[in-house]
């Protein structure tokens, strides 16, 4: 017999996934809000060739908010795109994966690479419970003016601390203070700036 997770739980799935616990994405209003955002995405994507200006709207509608000057260069890859916060200034070069169950707050002034991911889901250890689809997620936050290299990694419930420089190709695991150059995999300090 299968094990109900939620029996105590009223909850949908989309009410757990939005208080950061275990929930299934198997919810008809999780479905129809990722569908939404790859629509929109695409429709970026789209417009971005024809005239890049004409197409911020687009970004804006996808995004749960996106600073003034900030750049997007498209194909962008969410889940939701509403738990993305873009600071002003911000450039983004192309194939951004932001998988955003959780929070993703980019300051201001960052410059983010190429193929980088921002990856916010995380999911049990355990056998069963990761066969039952059960997952969750961690925020992840970026400081004012990090440049992340291009096809870095950042894993869930990490912190950037303003000024920082990621290497490319790095995978960022714990959290990165202010005002250093972090390489590697994982992800250590190897200078101050």
């Amino acid at each position: 017999m299968p094990m109900d997770y939620f029996a105590n739980d009223p909850r949908t799935h989309l009410e757990r996934m939005l208080a950061g616990d275990l929930y299934i994405a198997d919810d008809p209003e999780i479905a129809r809000r990722q569908q939404q955002a790859v629509r929109l995405a695409a429709r970026y994507q789209a417009a971005y060739a024809e005239d890049a200006g004409a197409a911020r709207p687009l970004l804006a509608e996808l995004l749960g908010s996106l600073g003034d000057e900030a750049h997007v260069r498209p194909p962008l890859y969410v889940d939701y795109g509403s738990n993305i916060t873009i600071g002003a200034r911000t450039f983004v070069n192309y194939h951004l994966t932001a998988l955003d169950v959780a929070a993703i707050t980019i300051g201001e002034d960052c410059q983010i690479g190429p193929n980088v991911q921002l990856l916010t889901p995380t999911h049990p250890l355990e056998p069963q419970p990761r066969r039952d689809r059960l997952e969750a997620a961690r925020p992840i936050t970026i400081g004012d003016n990090v440049w992340i290299g291009g096809g870095a990694i950042v894993l869930p419930g990490v912190t950037i601390g303003d000024n920082s420089v990621i290497g490319a190709g790095a995978v960022v695991t714990k959290d990165v203070p202010a005002n250093v150059v972090a390489l590697g995999n994982p992800a250590r300090p190897v200078r101050n700036l």
